[in-house]
């Protein structure tokens, strides 16, 4: 029975876990970084924690023997998926890295693209303004040192501890989050400004949406660089490599 490890906390990695359970005949483990509370988690074995880098990765590859290595995590999980390519390499290991595809914007958009979150909270400008925010919450801190704004911050799990900021709003929800719902919260709150990661996929398109509906900006922190590997954009396309992967390696032998 072939191994696959998948590498996750996305919701391309739970899709895919959940196909390939549905297909049978193959054993499959999805690991997490541990980094979310309370995640959605598919019926595979899970693994939470860190491998040690990518030598620890490597090792645990081949104590396991593991057949295909597919990296779902977060777009901005870019030290992740860089010890995923080099310990694949160390290993000997098929890999890919299932990435979604970056949103684009349109004419009717107002993007600023900044490369961090320090350089997101410069962007907003000095004078007092209405923020929704965005991009998680382990990135929050630079924002503690522009206090004259007042922010509206959702994540998946909660902040602790809060921002030592004088007006802020939290918000603890999972998406996907669609257009109208997101354009009625950023009234609700007379937003002005929006910072986002350019994470693709629908699930969290819908304050793009209403952003570009409202005439919102949007300060968009740029992703990372790819490590230099094998992708795909799709869960579709993900298991069409596995296939071949494994179709490959036995004809191998290995």
């Amino acid at each position: 029975m072939a191994k696959v490890l998948i590498l996750g906390g996305t919701t391309e990695a739970r899709q895919l876990a959940e196909r390939l359970a549905q297909r049978g005949g193959l054993d499959v483990t999805l690991s997490l970084a541990g980094r979310t509370a309370s995640p959605v988690v598919p019926p595979v074995p899970i693994r939470v924690g860190g491998f040690g880098g990518a030598d620890g990765l490597a090792e645990h590859l081949t104590a396991e023997r593991v057949n295909a290595l597919i990296d779902a995590t977060h777009p901005y999980a870019n030290i992740i998926s860089e010890n995923a390519a080099i310990a694949a390499r160390k290993a000997g290991v098929p890999f890919v890295a299932l990435r979604r595809l970056p949103w684009r914007n349109v004419a009717e958009d107002s993007w600023i693209e900044v490369h961090d979150a320090r350089e997101a909270v410069d962007a907003i400008g000095e004078a007092g303004r209405n923020v929704f925010v965005t991009i998680g919450r382990t990135e929050l801190a630079p924002f503690a040192g522009a206090p004259q704004h007042r922010y509206l911050i959702r994540s998946v799990d909660r902040v602790d501890p809060p921002l030592p900021l004088p007006r802020v709003t939290y918000i603890t929800a999972r998406g996907p989050f669609s257009e109208a719902d997101d354009r009625a919260l950023m009234t609700e709150h007379k937003i002005e400004v929006v910072i986002s990661k350019n994470s693709g996929g629908s699930a969290a398109y819908g304050k793009i949406a209403a952003a570009r509906a409202l005439g919102i900006k949007v300060i968009m922190l740029r992703r990372p660089p790819a490590p230099d590997a094998p992708s795909v954009s799709t869960v579709e396309d993900a298991l069409a490599w596995l296939d071949h992967a494994l179709t490959s390696t036995a004809a191998r032998g290995v």
